[in-house]
């Protein structure tokens, strides 16, 4: 039997690379198409520029599913360049894709687009659903955020609709190993004595476990009614104060220095990043997930911070 593929546009990062790991070791056969030339063990790398119609557009006939990841990180500050930059890399390669599935002549099965959590509205009250409330707020200076997320999301829906599923992943912090994840990097802050409360500490994170993310793309994956818009976050997202406390106490260390907002933003400002992806209120669930029979490993925080450190 001819293995089912799996293509990933913007495969290179660390989403990229579990997804890979994930799907080669169930028995698919992985292509991830990138800008740069890299080795991957679990993927079969082709290049294309995220912007026009190559070869690379071959791997798409009769594959199973293309997860589009392709984007550049929003670690990094919203000026004028790199706001552009954002919206670039996220919208011509969504737009491309869509060219290219239109021309297949044996489409893929499915089409998943990346976008965000960070598009609900800032909040301290009930968590999101899929038709939770969308708005920026000034509060999480998360303005540009949701512009670059809304136009993302329209690129995705104005292109090509039949003959093919469609789902939206709107995903919360993917927690995973690999070096300069947002486990790696607040670990090395809890280290260093830093760990305390971020702000008040009342803003909600929203998170996953990288393996129920994997698992979650593809349960949607094959689930042929699967389509739309999929919360891909746990089942109960927890406050920041809660989180440091949780992590610290995992780690052995006993304290950590609150950071106040003038000290993130000074921070913020050293380390070429923004705030708001730090002071946002996230409380996002994945109303469709559960609804629909999806079992997640790991709805605990603290049971997933103790699968990490294992």
């Amino acid at each position: 039997m001819t293995m089912q593929r799996i293509i990933i546009p913007g495969g290179s990062g660390f989403l990229g690379r579990q997804l890979a790991k994930y799907f080669k070791n169930n028995g698919y056969q992985v292509v991830i198409l990138s800008r740069q030339e890299f080795h991957s063990e679990d993927a079969t790398v082709v290049l294309w520029d995220g912007k026009s119609l190559g070869s690379w557009c071959q791997e798409l006939e009769n594959s199973l599913a293309v997860i589009n990841l392709a984007g550049r990180s929003v670690d990094c500050r919203y000026h004028a360049k790199n706001r552009q930059v954002l919206l670039d890399s996220r919208i011509l390669s969504t737009k491309i894709l869509g060219l290219a599935i239109a021309n297949c002549v044996n489409k893929p099965k499915v089409w998943l687009n990346s976008s965000t959590a960070t598009l609900y509205e800032h909040t301290y009250g009930e968590g999101h659903s899929e038709n939770g409330k969308i708005a920026a707020s000034p509060d999480a200076k998360d303005e540009f955020s949701i512009e670059l997320a809304n136009a993302w999301e329209k690129a995705f829906n104005e292109s090509i609709s039949q003959d093919i599923r469609k789902v939206l992943l709107r995903t919360a912090i993917v927690f995973g190993n690999d070096s300069g994840t947002a486990y790696q990097i607040i670990k090395r802050l809890v280290g260093l004595g830093l760990g305390g409360r971020m702000g008040h500490g009342k803003q909600y994170v929203s998170w996953i476990h990288s393996n129920d993310f994997c698992r979650a793309l593809e349960w949607i994956i094959i689930n042929n009614q699967s389509n739309g818009i999929y919360n891909i976050s746990a089942p109960n997202p927890l406050t920041n104060k809660l989180m440091m406390q949780i992590i610290r106490k995992k780690l052995g260390v006993p304290f950590g220095l609150p950071a106040t907002k003038w000290m993130l933003e000074i921070g913020a400002f050293f380390l070429r990043t923004e705030t708001e992806l730090i002071i946002k209120s996230r409380r996002v669930l994945p109303t469709r997930l559960l609804s629909e029979g999806f079992e997640f490993q790991f709805t605990n925080f603290i049971d997933m911070i103790e699968d990490l450190e294992k």
